[in-house]
């Protein structure tokens, strides 16, 4: 098997030594086997993204020595990610949803002040077709959500060994947005496949994640990657985030 790993940061903030261990790990575990380094800009969040963001993180990378065998952007590949939203509505596991974010929001406060889990109940797909098209006389338009099937999603995790996940804690999740724009969950996981990436290893903020893409991946025909979830890197209080300056590579840069 070709041994082939990504870097995936998303040019919405600077490079911090978070994603750097992440960064290096994929890198010194793909050149170790002789394996390739993908450089992987994910740049699908239209409002977020910035350029300057993205120039800074292939500059800071390059500092640090990294070199990769290729190079993509994301944006860069939305026709491919329109061709899947088809095949997976074809497939009937893309739903088109027309809630408000007003009235999934009061859906989650009532589960939850009623002890329950905040679990999408589904009420779009008992929806009838005079029913959407009232909707969309009114000026909604519809997100699409990713129907869970089965009943247990599990895993040989590279790092954490076995891990399961009943599929009745899962929520369906938000595959596309009310304005045509794809969520990392179904960008990630297309080019993951396009890319033929063999090995994911990423922090362990993404294992639900994970356990959603193994059935995307399987939606779409395709074998799903190695996955190894990494503990997170930790600063005295919380977790190290774009929103908590001090940690960007570029600062530290300049303080040595």
């Amino acid at each position: 098997m070709k041994i082939r790993t990504r870097f995936a940061p998303s040019p919405t903030g600077k490079l911090h030594v978070g994603n750097l261990r992440t960064c290096l790990i994929n890198y010194l575990f793909s050149k170790k086997l002789g394996g390739e380094f993908i450089l992987r800009i994910d740049d699908t969040d239209l409002q977020r993204s910035k350029k300057e963001f993205e120039e800074a993180i292939i500059s800071d990378m390059k500092w640090l020595g990294f070199q990769w065998n290729e190079i993509y952007w994301q944006s860069k590949n939305t026709e491919k990610y329109e061709k899947v939203k088809n095949l997976l509505i074809e497939k009937n596991r893309l739903y088109e949803c027309y809630e408000t974010q007003e009235e999934l929001e009061i859906k989650r406060k009532l589960q939850l002040s009623s002890g329950k889990p905040p679990i999408y109940d589904r009420a779009a797909l008992k929806l009838t077709q005079e029913q959407k098209e009232n909707y969309k006389s009114q000026g909604r338009k519809p997100h699409y959500r990713f129907k869970i099937e089965g009943s247990k999603i599990a895993w040989k995790d590279m790092i954490k060994g076995d891990i399961s996940f009943d599929v009745e804690n899962i929520s369906d999740p938000i595959l596309i947005r009310e304005d045509g724009t794809m969520t990392y969950m179904i960008c990630s996981t297309v080019d993951d496949i396009d890319m033929e990436i063999s090995h994911v290893i990423r922090g362990e903020d993404h294992v639900s994640n994970t356990a959603v893409q193994i059935q995307i991946f399987e939606a779409l025909g395709a074998s799903h990657p190695s996955f190894g979830h990494l503990s997170l890197v930790k600063a005295k209080d919380d977790k190290i985030s774009k929103r908590i300056g001090g940690f960007e590579i570029e600062s530290l840069r300049e303080e040595r």
